[in-house]
């Protein structure tokens, strides 16, 4: 397989910048996430690796090799799309090995890996069908077999579950995940859902309106995020943001995931209305309204009876809030450290 790095790597539609001087070594047999919010920037900057998209500026390396000018058919990837893109024509296996047969592959070779594939992905029985004769999940692993077979040396994934129902989302993730396992494929996958990228990734990279953010591990983003958007997007329930200076917190911002705000009926630091209640069987999420910081989320493991309305106080723990001023970021001045490590 193969590694890739990208250096200084801008992209303009016009006057108007939509990638920002982007910098990253993915490594090889690596699963890539990338994460934002929509127009963050994240599928043109995998259109630009796969050469759908010119750069304006910049170094696209694909193991070791300069591939700006390299058309897409000769940069050795395969793309996995949202939308499948199969010719409804062909049946499953004629889908899977048309890649082969368009560069000349003898027509064993072809059925050699399509069966080497399709018995990987569970696809045997559905050899002989074609595109309307299967579900949404089944033409997803079709589009992720007709990537396989042509052993690239680097997967590129644009929301492939996207199309897919939540159980089906589920499902097809983790057939990925053993995939990666299986293959030691290197791999860049883009999605919105950050629940996703933290399930798959061995690093994510975080962008927002065209920059990288942050790249890291995803505990490591979870648990030390460099800064304000991280925080709030890393995370699901996401993270509860409070006026520091009411609570005599340090910095202007006190940022606090659901599970570290503790509720309590008779005391603590913020008096507040519960709003509404989710029971979700294994875990029970509190919103709760309050006068100096609006709405907040209090996660607790378990099943927990409380009432809409019903008053009650929360408190942060102090152990594990993060601090960050007004321009949102991170503060990690002496105290907090030595607070945030007892």
């Amino acid at each position: 397989m193969g590694n890739m790095t990208l250096t200084n790597i801008c992209k303009s539609f016009g006057s108007e910048k939509v990638i920002r001087d982007v910098n990253l070594e993915v490594k090889d047999g690596e699963f890539c996430v990338f994460v934002g919010p929509s127009g963050c920037g994240k599928s043109t900057l995998l259109r630009m690796i796969a050469g759908l998209e010119d750069i304006s500026s910049g170094e696209i390396a694909i193991d070791g090799a300069q591939v700006n000018n390299t058309p897409p058919s000769k940069r050795e990837i395969a793309m996995v799309f949202q939308s499948y893109a199969l010719y409804p024509h062909l049946t499953v296996a004629g889908n899977m090995g048309l890649g082969l047969k368009q560069a000349k592959t003898s027509k064993l070779q072809i059925e050699e890996a399509v069966g080497r594939v399709s018995g990987m992905l569970g696809l045997d029985p559905l050899l002989a069908r074609h595109p309307a004769e299967l579900s949404g999940g089944q033409r997803q692993r079709v589009a992720i077999g007709r990537a396989i077979v042509r052993t690239p040396k680097l997967f590129l994934f644009d929301e492939p579950l996207s199309n897919l129902d939540a159980a089906l989302r589920v499902q097809t993730r983790i057939e990925i995940a053993r995939l990666h396992r299986k293959l030691g494929a290197t791999m860049v996958y883009v999605t919105h859902d950050q629940v996703e990228a933290m399930t798959l990734a061995d690093r994510i990279v975080v962008l927002n309106a065209g920059r990288v953010e942050q790249v890291g591990a995803p505990m490591e983003l979870y648990n030390n995020p460099d800064n304000l958007f991280v925080a709030g997007f890393i995370g699901s329930p996401k993270m509860n943001f409070l006026k520091a200076k009411p609570l005599g917190a340090v910095g202007d911002i006190l940022g606090i995931r659901p599970e570290h705000l503790n509720i309590d009926r008779s005391s603590g630091d913020i008096q507040c209305t519960i709003s509404h209640v989710e029971h979700l069987g294994g875990e029970t999420l509190v919103y709760v309204h309050t006068d100096d910081h609006g709405l907040l989320t209090v996660r607790l493991f378990g099943e927990h009876e409380y009432n809409v309305d019903e008053a009650v106080f929360v408190t942060p723990d102090a152990s594990r809030s993060f601090h960050f001023d007004d321009d949102g970021s991170r503060i990690v001045s002496s105290t907090v450290s030595e607070r945030e490590k007892s």
